[in-house]
């Protein structure tokens, strides 16, 4: 069984307030957990849970990121799992069901893990999909869910005509928001521009854009999107989150990194700090999981999730820790990422 010692002394600290890498390998554990539904193209999620003072972070960027993009992941997890949260001006975060890109008759099934949800995330635009697959999974979710906000995410998968398109056609099922509907930061300009043109009621939103970005508030002054969908890991932590927020000038959904509860608890924090929060946000996603690595695990309760930590079981980091060779891959890239933090 994974050893989790009671110790909660501080660690040592790098002069920029990074924790030692010693510190870190002390308390990683590497977990791969089986998800209910392809998600991203996978059916198995891998993670690193780093343990520090404050609690736990996760640090878990996807395999094809490098390692400068995979620094602000480990800067969010050793904030959570060293530095804790800022303080919270709400007690439950609203969020939204996701139903990823299954076919239609697999949505109820898809909707049913979430329990009651006032909103809902179709995901939209998969690779080796048709434009009449995303309409017939809106149908289903929409005969299922008549009065839910529902919303579109297209990870950047149309060019600017086919977006228009799209959106177009997707439009009368009464769309909250389109999120990252194609690539680049002048496509959504030009996109929500010829909507409004159009008169199409949809709203943009800029999602990879913001994460992915040197400057993510190019977004705003490129009057590229009408709100911003955030997420903790890729931006560097809650609070460099906040303070993109702040600037922007925009509303903002929080969202998801595919995470376990660790990592929703992050998502949390930052939601419940905004001064505002106008839409559901996407933090539901571990209920697409088989398995969570908490025994209490950060799911929602009549549409909202409850603010509380996520503290992960020992038994179940040893049930569902990823092989050697996995783990050495993992360490291997804290080992690295921790070297462009440290410098």
């Amino acid at each position: 069984m994974p050893h989790l010692p009671t110790d909660r002394s501080v660690p040592a600290v790098l002069p920029e307030g990074i924790p030692a890498l010693g510190e870190l390998l002390a308390e990683a554990y590497v977990v791969s957990l089986p998800m209910r539904v392809k998600f991203r193209g996978i059916m198995e999620r891998e993670t690193l849970l780093l343990r520090g003072p404050a609690g736990w972070g996760e640090f878990c960027p996807f395999p094809e990121y490098g390692d400068a993009e995979a620094s602000r992941w480990l800067a969010a997890a050793i904030e959570a799992a060293w530095h804790g949260f800022p303080p919270a001006v709400r007690s439950s975060v609203p969020v939204n069901a996701t139903v990823p890109a299954v076919s239609a008759d697999r949505v109820p099934d898809v909707l049913a893990r979430f329990g009651r949800v006032d909103a809902v995330k179709v995901k939209v635009a998969e690779r080796g999909q048709s434009l009449d697959d995303d309409v017939a999974r809106l149908h289903a979710v929409r005969a299922a869910l008549p009065s839910a906000a529902v919303r579109v995410d297209a990870n950047g998968g149309w060019d600017v005509p086919a977006a228009v398109e799209a959106l177009t056609r997707l439009a009368p099922y009464g769309l909250e928001y389109a999120e990252q509907p194609v690539p680049s930061i002048e496509g959504l300009a030009e996109v929500r521009a010829r909507l409004r043109d159009a008169g199409t009621p949809v709203l943009i939103a800029a999602d990879e854009s913001v994460r992915k970005e040197s400057d993510p508030l190019r977004v705003a002054r490129a009057g590229a999107a009408d709100l911003l969908v955030v997420k903790v890991a890729p931006l560097g932590g809650v609070r460099r989150a906040l303070d993109i927020v702040a600037q922007a000038g925009l509303p903002a959904v929080v969202s998801s990194a595919l995470d376990t509860s660790v990592g929703i608890r992050a998502g949390l924090g930052l939601a419940a700090a905004l001064p505002d929060l106008p839409y559901a946000c996407g933090l539901g996603t571990v209920s697409l999981f088989e398995s969570d690595v908490t025994l209490d695990p950060l799911v929602a309760d009549d549409g909202a999730i409850r603010l509380r930590d996520a503290v992960p079981d020992a038994g179940l980091l040893e049930r569902f820790a990823a092989p050697a060779q996995r783990r050495d891959w993992w360490l291997d890239q804290l080992r690295r990422v921790h070297a462009l933090l440290a410098r």
